[in-house]
């Protein structure tokens, strides 16, 4: 049976380089980089909108693709039979010899796809945060509405809205203003603590965007949704409202506690644009009572299968201290932890932890091995590294940044296969 999200198609910008990610980002895109142990963080943007039925996907690539576009491939297969699809748009230079200029750009480079499947809503939401959305809520607002744009908005403390563009708003939620990093931004009606930051997800009224990008496209802007063509839209009278992330309800993220419900994911949001954001994202993962949580089998974050075998744990000889252990952690199939202890850390698949090493705070990419007697605190390994038999990593900065990228909070980051001597 048709239903009005039907005719809704979803565009996923990820194409950024995410230089603050390097090394992470080197050989990849920032979409493409491993989240959470076996998932990337595409796959998170995707399953929440599988999971809201929306399943009519172009994901538009720019920079380093080629891991992007083959997971997408590889891991992403709807019923076509359904007009079900989730595609990737390399960069093409439809409209000239360059790259995408912005956001609002590369929508209008890729505007032939709009004018193809010719649907009533567009989506365009951004492929590199963390955080659970049904967006058919979205969508129910935006009709109720009558709105030609609505941005998702989430509320944040006013001591620290500074550091993002807030959206000014009136008592209906539509929007008046754009304040983009003030030193006082506006509030939110009736709370003087609270402002609206935007989300970076849009939906619009296909009409308004293809006018407001063909527009913009002849102007000298910066071709940007949240700079340009939002508040030109707004300065023009157009409803354009703000969606409250906070009212968004996920199913199943509600979890009994004693005489108490929990919400698990409610207001979480991440955006994991750099080293530190990045690792304290993937520490909230192996929380007890996580935000954002993957056991929600209502709400699945999806990505590919694997035939990996599941994870051992081997050697309990605690004469030796020989005991293979994970408290606290995320082990994903095909690791084996022979011997070595595992503290509040997340291990991607076919990881190899050998006896008496110690991993604490720590993100280990896919295949990464470990060997005896090595020490290893708050570092992200990416894929493919061997860690020599005794090597001692996170305990002295001044060594570390002789050897590899460490952050200013101490986080030590090595590259995808890495050459490491003792």
């Amino acid at each position: 049976m048709a239903t009005h999200n039907d005719r809704v198609l979803v565009m996923i910008l990820a194409g950024g380089e995410g230089k603050r990610l390097a090394p992470l980002t080197s050989e990849r895109a920032k979409p493409a980089v491993p989240f959470g142990g076996r998932y990337r963080i595409i796959d998170i943007v995707l399953s929440n909108f599988v999971n809201s039925g929306l399943t009519r996907i172009k994901v538009l690539t720019q920079y380093k693709s080629a891991s992007l576009e083959e997971h997408i491939s590889r891991a992403w297969h709807l019923n076509p039979m359904l007009g079900s699809y989730i595609e990737t748009i390399p960069a093409q230079m439809r409209t000239g010899i360059s790259w995408y200029k912005g956001s609002a750009d590369a929508v209008y480079q890729c505007s032939h796809v709009i004018d193809d499947d010719q649907p009533e809503l567009v989506c365009v939401f951004g492929g590199d945060h963390v955080y659970k959305m049904d967006v058919a809520q979205m969508l129910k607002f935006h009709r109720r509405k009558s709105a030609v744009a609505t941005i998702a908005a989430i509320p944040v403390p006013k001591a620290e809205a500074s550091a993002f563009g807030v959206i000014e708003i009136n008592e209906e939620g539509r929007i008046i203003a754009f304040h983009e990093k003030v030193a006082n931004p506006p509030t939110m009606p009736g709370r003087d603590d609270v402002c609206l930051a935007s989300m970076g997800n849009y939906v619009f009224e296909t009409q308004a965007l293809r006018d407001e990008l063909d527009w913009d496209a002849r102007r000298d802007t910066r071709h940007d949704f949240g700079h340009d063509v939002l508040p030109r839209m707004v300065r023009e009278g157009r409803p354009v409202f703000a969606y409250d992330f906070m009212t968004n309800e996920i199913p199943g993220e509600e979890a009994e506690v004693g005489a108490e419900f929990v919400k698990t994911s409610r207001g979480y949001w991440r955006d994991i644009g750099t080293i530190e954001a990045y690792w304290e994202a993937q520490m909230d993962l192996i929380a007890v009572q996580p935000q954002f949580n993957l056991y929600n089998p209502r709400w699945p974050i999806r990505t590919a299968n694997s035939h990996d075998p599941p994870a051992k744990f081997v050697f309990r000889d605690e004469t030796l201290a020989r005991v293979g252990t994970a408290t606290e952690s995320l082990v994903s199939h095909g690791c084996i932890v022979s011997g070595g202890r595992i503290h509040r850390s997340v291990l991607a698949p076919g990881c190899r932890i050998h006896s008496f090493s110690e991993i604490q705070e720590s993100v280990l990419f896919e295949r990464v091995i470990i060997g005896r007697h090595a020490k290893i605190r708050k570092a992200i390994i990416d894929k493919d590294v061997e860690i020599p038999a005794g090597t001692v990593i996170g305990y002295d900065s001044e060594a570390d940044r002789r050897r590899f990228t460490v952050t200013a909070n101490g986080i030590v980051v090595i590259p995808k296969r890495a050459k490491i001597t003792d």
